[in-house]
């Protein structure tokens, strides 16, 4: 059950609920990170969503201002984005990657800056916050990090804002 209603979505108490997802999302990243249920990158991501995509509860879409010029970026998004909302992927775009880089590490194992403009979090092999196979959507409400992201994506879309943007706090 979500906890937040659309009135306190819509109410003047949106950047402080706001915040609190993206302290949220910070969390869920960072426990997929350890339980290695993230896949990083476009390609990826898009790989994983073809073979998988039942297994993926989020995805995010990330890109600062110089990426929206990105045209070839921007048809990635398309694409992934219309995959999600018709497999039921809940969806969010990150605005600070600096953030998220500090969150994710930012390199990949070669040293090389990581392609961080999709990210998906997926139970994979490992189990994320207890994952029942038989319920996924009772899987998702174990883990209160998770529940809150969800909850968010899914009051965005009763608002017809079917990618919501979420702005990671600094620290």
């Amino acid at each position: 059950m979500c906890n937040m209603t659309l009135e306190e979505l819509t109410s003047d108490h949106t950047v402080g609920k706001m915040d609190i997802v993206g302290n949220a999302l910070e969390e869920v990243l960072s426990k997929a990170m350890v339980q290695s249920s993230i896949t990083i990158g476009v390609y990826e991501a898009a790989k994983l969503l073809n073979v998988d995509p039942d297994n993926v509860v989020l995805c995010l879409l990330a890109a600062d201002e110089t990426d929206d010029q990105d045209v070839a970026l921007q048809i990635h998004f398309t694409l992934i984005q219309a995959f999600c909302c018709e497999n039921d992927i809940n969806i969010l775009r990150v605005s600070n990657m600096s953030r998220l880089a500090e969150i994710l590490g930012g390199s990949d194992t070669a040293g090389e800056p990581a392609d961080l403009h999709c990210i998906l979090v997926n139970v994979g092999d490992t189990t994320y916050g207890g994952w029942n196979w038989e319920n996924p959507q009772a899987s998702q409400l174990k883990d209160p990090a998770l529940n809150k992201v969800v909850c968010f994506c899914r009051e965005s879309r009763y608002q017809d804002q079917w990618v919501p943007v979420i702005n990671l706090p600094e620290r």
